[in-house]
C-alpha cells in the first residue's frame, strides 16, 4: 500500500506513547492486585487513586465520584440499568432517538422488565430541544439521559439547560459522553450532570477501559455483584494498567484540547471547501455547534459502502456513519431520525480528524472523493 490515511478517529484513536509508557511497569514490574492489603498492593493501590484524582480533576469531579468500568458500553448499561429500579416511586427514562445502541438496547432492556422509556426526536440538526423534554418530563420520572455529542454527525447538545429541566422535576441527568470528553470542554458541576460515561480510546487511551462519574448523592444499585472493588459499586479486579494509560491520556488530551480543536477545524474547513469547489451535490450533517473535525457528509444518489471500500482500496480510512453500523447496510437510525432524504442518506460517510492527521491528507481525502464521485 502506497499510502495510509487513518481518519475515521471517532470510531478509535491511537494510544498515545506517553500514555503507553505510563502503563509498562503496571504490566510488568509492579503487578500486584490493589485490592490486596499486603505491600506488594501499595504501589498499584496509590495509582488507582491518582489516576481517580487526575480524571476528577479533567471534568471538575471529586475522586471519589470516578468509578472504573471496561468503557462506554458498560457505564451505559450501569446509568440506565441501576438508576432503573433504584426508586419505586420514580421508574421513568427519558432519552433521544439518536444515542448510541449502547443506551438505545440498555433502554430497551429496562422496557422488556416494564419500565417505560420515552424517545425523544431531534431536530434536522440532530439537536435535542430542551422545549420538547420539558413537554414530556414529570415527577415520574427517574432519569434523563441525552448524549454530550452524537458520534454520527457530531451534534453538541444543549447538555446544560437539558440538565436544569430534569433537576426541576427532580430527575437525574446522565450525558453518554463518549464521543466528547477531551474533545470538547466539560464542567459536569457548572453543567449540572449527574453521571457522565465516557471510554478512554476516543481520547488516546488504551481499548477496553473508561469511567462512569456518579454525582455524589446521586443513588445507583451495582451492575454486577462481586468484590467490594470501586467503593463497592463495581465488582472485579481492577485493570491498573489500563487505568493508569487512561488518566495519562485524558491528562493530555484535555491540557492540549484548545489547540487540538483549532487544528482539526482547520483540516475540517479545507476538506469541505474542496468538495464544495468540485460541485458534487453533498449535504454536511450536524449542527454548527458540533465535535471538532467530526464531519458526516451524504453524497446524493451515492452509494456509501461503496465509496468506503473505494477509499480503503486507496488506503484511506473512514467510516459509513458510526463504527458499530458499518457491517449494515440500511440506513442508520441517526440520520432516519433527523429526517435526510433516502437518496442522500445512502450515500453518508463519516470522516472524523485526530491530531495526527495533516493537511495534506485532508486533500488527498478531498480529491479522492472527487475522483470517485465525479465517474
Amino acid at each position: 500500500m502506497k499510502q495510509f490515511i487513518y481518519a475515521d478517529n471517532a470510531a478509535t484513536t491511537k494510544l498515545n506513547k506517553e500514555a503507553f509508557n505510563a502503563m509498562i511497569p503496571w504490566l510488568t514490574d509492579e503487578y500486584g492486585n490493589a485490592s490486596q492489603p499486603y505491600a506488594f498492593a501499595r504501589k498499584p493501590k496509590k495509582a488507582l487513586a491518582e489516576s481517580r484524582k487526575i480524571i476528577a480533576k479533567c471534568i471538575n469531579a471529586l475522586p471519589e465520584e470516578i468509578y472504573f468500568t471496561s468503557g462506554g458500553t458498560e457505564s451505559d448499561n450501569w446509568a440506565i440499568k441501576g438508576s432503573a429500579s433504584s426508586d419505586p416511586d420514580k421508574r421513568a427514562t427519558i432519552t433521544s432517538a439518536i444515542e448510541h445502541h449502547a443506551l438505545l438496547n440498555a433502554c430497551a432492556s429496562i422496557e422488556r422488565h416494564g419500565y417505560p422509556v420515552t424517545y425523544l426526536s431531534p431536530d434536522s440538526e440532530g439537536t435535542v430541544d430542551p422545549e420538547q423534554l420539558s413537554a414530556v418530563i414529570t415527577d415520574r420520572t427517574r432519569l434523563v439521559s441525552i448524549m454530550f455529542s452524537n458520534n454520527e454527525i457530531g451534534t453538541i447538545e444543549p447538555i446544560a439547560e437539558l440538565a436544569r429541566i430534569a433537576h426541576s422535576h427532580g430527575a437525574i441527568f446522565h450525558t453518554d459522553a463518549v464521543q466528547a470528553i477531551a474533545h470538547t470542554p466539560i464542567d459536569v458541576k457548572a453543567m449540572g450532570i449527574d453521571m457522565l460515561s465516557a471510554s478512554a480510546h476516543k481520547f488516546n487511551g488504551p481499548k477496553g477501559v473508561g469511567f462512569l462519574y456518579i454525582r455524589k448523592g446521586v443513588e445507583l444499585r451495582p451492575l454486577n455483584d462481586g468484590g467490594a472493588q470501586e467503593f463497592g459499586m463495581r465488582a472485579g479486579t481492577e485493570n491498573v494498567a489500563s487505568i493508569v494509560g487512561m488518566a495519562k491520556a485524558l491528562e493530555i488530551s484535555c491540557s492540549t484540547l484548545n489547540e487540538n480543536a483549532e487544528h482539526v477545524l482547520k483540516l475540517e474547513h479545507a476538506l469541505l471547501e474542496r468538495l464544495k469547489e468540485s460541485g458534487l451535490d453533498f449535504v454536511r450533517n450536524g449542527a454548527r455547534n458540533h465535535i471538532p473535525g467530526n464531519i458526516s457528509v451524504s453524497f446524493k444518489d451515492a452509494d456509501g459502502e461503496a465509496i468506503l471500500h473505494r477509499l480503503d482500496l486507496m488506503g484511506i480510512c473512514v467510516s459509513t456513519g458510526s463504527a458499530c453500523d458499518s457491517v449494515s447496510t440500511q440506513i442508520s437510525h441517526v440520520l432516519k431520525a433527523i429526517k435526510l432524504e433516502d437518496n442522500y442518506a445512502r450515500g453518508t460517510i463519516r470522516i472524523s480528524f485526530g491530531k495526527e492527521n495533516t493537511f495534506e491528507e485532508a486533500n488527498i481525502i478531498a480529491e479522492s472523493l472527487i475522483r470517485i464521485l465525479k465517474k
